[in-house]
């Protein structure tokens, strides 16, 4: 579907809406003041006036065009703000993510040199006085919520937010010319943002992402996904990853859909029930959740009750797959007796979900298909801007990522000779193009500029040819991308065989034992597993079954328990390869996350850093094997 207003860069995009809507009570934004609040609604018209009042104080400041300002902030309608003013006149956005140390804030801050840096709360604001003075470029600090400690407010350097927008909005008329001027300035070729990826090694590399790369990934979601003005998007991913920044902002924008902000990731469930979400761009962990929520409540029912969601997730899935007549009737049974009630936790209005970010369990997938809630997988980097494939609405196939998005190409290069062995591009549709695996590559107006002052990098992942290298396996099946790992996962055991440990997680994950899984075995004779189990789950069978124990560390030590992990695992192995089946485990009585560093801000593993935080239980896995 074509974009609601007509526009080449992201200046025109917000131009463009702000006069489609002049005068209008349509809601551009909404937030939470505060946690007991009820969501406040903003329109377009406000949106101009506060974005105005922000790029009037940016010129003031002195923010010429090509500068950068930097933002630390959970999503919020600030940061909308703020990153439209910084592109009204012509500045380059570089986003931090709030778990990020103070240490990596500051090396952001100095290798992006930016001039400005706004942040979100006193946590925040923390981070930014105690790496500040190590910045020489930096000049000035705006933090959107006044600090509990109030010696963070003491410095110079540090201005209130509400402050620089009524100094702006003093100045505002002088300078209104001066931002309409730098506005039209702005050309499709020129850096829009800075988007440090978070590597799981080394510093972070800024991706530079061109106008012309968001607009033309923003467009081609269009022609792909529907959305509307009569849609409502519930925001929660990180603002500063580009799948949320072009799927969940831009391109909601551009559809006119009204964004809600959630009051925080922990806080999901709760704001679906009161926003009530049209659209909803999440990862795979959402729906890891859910699914493991639902198939635990069940296994906790009767058997009449297990005999009746058995039935109707089995009429779900025919009358997903087209089945008519007689099913349909059965689907609107199964819907009143089983689905719908999962409809109304996720707020009863639903168009789809959008996938990305990382692989969706194709069972998860087709579980949520069946219940009636479509999930269109999509697949990208940051560095693509950041969509080069995605399942279209009614096309869905799980385990696949769909077709290749309008305007880009996408290739599949053999690992063992570098030759290109089959290509796709957005216009084409030949639903029977299969090829054998290989990396996937990306040719495209998605390709990044390349990476700030980082040649090297950037020579490295773009070839002389202008295909991008992205890391990742895959192959086409009738004319889909699918994915099967990272080339940096794959484990090679001491038989030389290669093995993807992707797919191997993703099938544990509807375990209803298992929360999160990590394959080890490299140059090893055989496969094993780190473990986090499902706390909840546990704890439930050690109350049933009278286990007694005085931590989570002496439950996973309990005999039983370790016979329920060993017969759950040897169960899911009887699925794979004998080289790939998991032949020990080890529990690990903490969840990994994005705070204690084993998951990157996007909740994917970081494997190195789980290896070596856990390499005393590799290697006592491990112990005596002659590999």
């Amino acid at each position: 579907m074509p974009t609601l207003v007509a526009f080449e860069t992201l200046t025109d995009l917000y131009q463009n809406l702000t006069q489609k809507y002049e005068n209008s009570p349509k809601t551009a934004f909404a937030f939470k003041p505060s946690p007991n609040d009820e969501y406040k609604t903003v329109t377009w018209d406000q949106v101009k006036e506060d974005v105005n009042s922000l790029a009037s104080y940016l010129i003031d400041f002195g923010i010429e065009k090509g500068d950068r300002v930097a933002i630390l902030s959970e999503n919020r309608y600030e940061w909308a703000i703020v990153d439209l003013a910084i592109q009204m006149v012509g500045g380059i956005n570089v986003s931090l993510y709030t778990t990020l140390p103070p240490k990596q804030c500051e090396f952001i801050l100095k290798d992006s040199e930016a001039k400005l840096f706004f942040v979100s709360t006193g946590i925040q604001l923390k981070k930014a006085v105690e790496v500040f003075d190590s910045c020489s470029d930096l000049k000035h600090v705006v933090a959107f919520d006044k600090p509990k400690v109030k010696k963070y407010l003491d410095h110079d350097y540090v201005t209130m937010f509400k402050a620089v927008c009524e100094a702006g909005s003093k100045s505002e008329k002088v300078n209104l010319d001066k931002i309409k001027k730098r506005a039209l300035d702005i050309s499709p070729e020129d850096v829009a943002t800075l988007i440090y990826t978070s590597g799981t090694t080394g510093n972070p590399k800024g991706a530079m992402l061109t106008q012309r790369n968001i607009v033309s990934n923003v467009k081609a979601a269009h022609d792909a996904i529907y959305i509307t003005e009569e849609d409502r998007c519930l925001s929660f991913l990180p603002l500063c990853h580009s799948f949320e920044r072009t799927g969940g902002y831009y391109a909601m924008m551009a559809g006119g859909a009204e964004i809600y902000y959630a009051e925080s990731v922990d806080t999901v469930a709760k704001n679906m029930l009161e926003v009530h979400p049209s659209i909803v761009v999440s990862v795979p962990r959402l729906f890891e959740k859910i699914y493991n929520l639902v198939m635990n409540n069940v296994k906790e029912g009767s058997a009449i009750q297990q005999t009746i969601f058995e039935w109707a997730l089995d009429i779900g899935k025919r009358h997903w797959q087209g089945e008519r007549g007689l099913v349909s009737v059965q689907k609107k049974i199964a819907d009143k007796l089983v689905f719908d009630k999962l409809k109304q936790r996720t707020g009863g209005n639903i168009r789809f979900f959008v996938s990305g970010g990382a692989a969706l369990p194709s069972e998860i997938g087709a579980f949520f298909m069946s219940a009636g809630l479509n999930i269109l997988e999509g697949y990208g980097l940051t560095e693509t801007s950041p969509v080069m494939c995605c399942n279209r609405y009614g096309e869905e196939v799980m385990g696949t990522v769909g077709k290749v998005i309008n305007g880009v190409t996408v290739a599949i290069q053999r690992l063992e000779d570098s030759e290109i062995i089959a290509q796709l591009s957005g216009e084409d549709y030949p639903s029977d193009l299969t090829s054998e695996e290989g990396e996937i590559l990306n040719r495209g107006p998605n390709t990044m500029k390349g990476y700030w002052k980082n040649e090297e990098a950037t020579k490295e992942m773009i070839d002389e040819d202008g295909w991008l290298h992205t890391g990742d396996v895959g192959k086409f099946e009738n004319g889909r991308l699918k994915i099967t790992d990272r080339i940096k996962h794959m484990i090679v055991n001491a038989g030389g065989k290669n093995i993807y440990p992707g797919p191997i997680e993703d099938m544990f994950k509807t375990s209803q034992w298992i929360d999160q899984l990590v394959v080890v075995g490299e140059k090893r004779s055989y496969m094993a597993a780190l473990i986090v189990p499902a706390f909840e789950a546990l704890e439930k069978y050690a109350k049933e079954n009278s286990i007694e124990y005085s931590d989570m560390e002496d439950l996973l030590k309990n005999e039983s328990v370790q016979t329920l992990y060993n017969k759950e695992i040897r169960s899911f192995s009887k699925e794979l390869a004998s080289h790939e089946k998991l032949r020990d485990f080890r529990l690990i009585p903490n969840e990994f996350t994005v705070e204690t560093g084993e998951l990157t801000p996007t909740l994917k593993v970081k494997r190195r850093i789980i290896e070596d935080k856990y390499g005393h239980l590799i290697e006592d896995i491990f112990e005596g094997d002659e590999a």
